[in-house]
């Protein structure tokens, strides 16, 4: 018996110096890997959040190697297990549009009118992120603006491919835009919103709305730091924030491919941008192009690059990258100019920075009424900390 205890006692070690190991690893790599610019405000903060991200995807990673369960599982547990108790001012409830989960957030104070709708995607580059991991902000959307707020637990990659993210959040829309009475919410004033990859949903939800006579119009599109197309991987944004926490360049290209295919064996190629033919690249360059990135945005270490060309193969496996449910920027002008007004958030510290300043320039060309607002110190993901006590950003708010 004792021999036994001293066998698992050993192997406990083991796997405690053995984890500790791969931990400090992690540290180490963020450390060498990424970088906190200096324009960034609290920067010790952000480089907090971003190791204990790291340190619960090596634990995932652990898991999985053992075979408990999946990294990406764990990885959504964690980021989702905080619950919050009743909210005093709202009433919550879950339930179904069509066949997709949402989550519905009423004031309970009485109002003498219709109150405004907010059709909210919550962002996680289509692979994390739920109802539970945006809970906080939705309450306070609602609160604070006293507008009914629906966030839609649309499916996520790699089980699911794209498009069911898309048509998840289109009938999510199109079922609150039939029943709008239910909810006395006013037919004239129902937004999309998302953040991230839920800004990427609301843009292309937008756009499949714009011309429908037979549903209310949209009142606006609310894109927080959204990514909005997978042609180019190097403009300024991408280049000068490619290891700025949270969201690197590498891991922008591999979750884009996640959405796309459920892999990510074509990165390397779209990364350096040889996964789409020249000719298709100078069609859609008079809309994606550093040329149309204003050009105090280009003075952190931007280089042009030259326009590779790729092979049949590589761009058969990525060819839906073209269509613009996936990536919105590529839409037509007929579409883009029957979009209702649009509110665009950027942060200079993004790698999604340039897609929101592009889509902004095409919105406008088009006379499409744009608010646009730029945190100079802010970075992908700030949103989510804004009222994580300790870790919350000023600008997150």
């Amino acid at each position: 018996m004792a021999a036994v205890l001293i066998v698992l006692v050993l192997f406990l070690a083991g796997f405690l110096a053995g984890f500790i190991l791969l931990v400090i690893g992690a540290i180490n790599f963020d450390f060498t890997n990424s970088e906190i610019p200096p324009g960034v405000n609290q920067p010790a903060k952000l480089r907090i959040i971003h190791i204990i991200l790291i340190c619960t995807a090596v634990v995932g990673k652990i898991l999985e190697n053992i075979g408990i369960c999946r990294q990406v599982s764990f990885v959504r547990y964690m980021q989702g297990r905080k619950t919050l108790g009743e909210d005093p001012k709202l009433f919550i409830k879950n339930l179904w549009f069509e066949k997709v989960p949402v989550r519905i957030y009423q004031p309970k104070t009485p109002s003498a009118s219709q109150r405004r709708g907010v059709m909210f995607f919550h962002g996680g580059g289509w692979v994390f992120g739920s109802l539970e991991t945006h809970e906080e902000l939705c309450r306070f959307i609602a609160r604070e603006s006293e507008s009914v707020v629906v966030s839609v637990g649309y499916r996520l990659a790699p089980e699911h491919k794209y498009p069911a993210a898309y048509e998840d959040c289109l009938s999510a829309t199109q079922h609150f835009l039939q029943h709008l009475q239910h909810y006395a919410v006013d037919p004239a004033r129902v937004t999309v919103c998302g953040d991230s990859a839920g800004g990427n949903l609301a843009a292309a939800v937008s756009q499949t709305l714009a011309g429908r006579s037979d549903l209310p119009r949209l009142r606006a599109q609310i894109l927080i730091y959204p990514g909005l197309q997978a042609l180019d991987f190097n403009l300024p944004s991408y280049q000068q924030n490619r290891g700025v926490p949270l969201l690197f360049r590498e891991r922008a290209a591999f979750y884009m491919l996640q959405y796309l295919n459920g892999n990510a064996t074509k990165l390397e190629q779209v990364l350096e941008g040889s996964h789409i033919p020249v000719d298709i690249k100078l069609k859609y360059r008079k809309w994606v192009s550093p040329d149309n990135i204003p050009e105090e945005f280009k003075v952190r270490g931007y280089k042009p690059r030259v326009l590779l060309d790729c092979t049949t193969e590589v761009f058969e496996t990525v060819k839906r990258f073209c269509e613009p449910n996936l990536c919105p920027l590529l839409a037509e002008d007929s579409v883009v100019h029957q979009l209702p007004e649009s509110f665009i958030l950027t942060c200079e510290y993004d790698v999604l920075r340039d897609d929101g300043l592009l889509y902004k320039k095409r919105l406008e060309d088009n006379g499409v009424p744009v608010t646009w607002y730029h945190l100079e110190d802010g970075f992908h993901g700030i949103i989510n900390s804004f009222n994580s006590y300790w870790l919350s950003f000023p600008a997150g708010k």
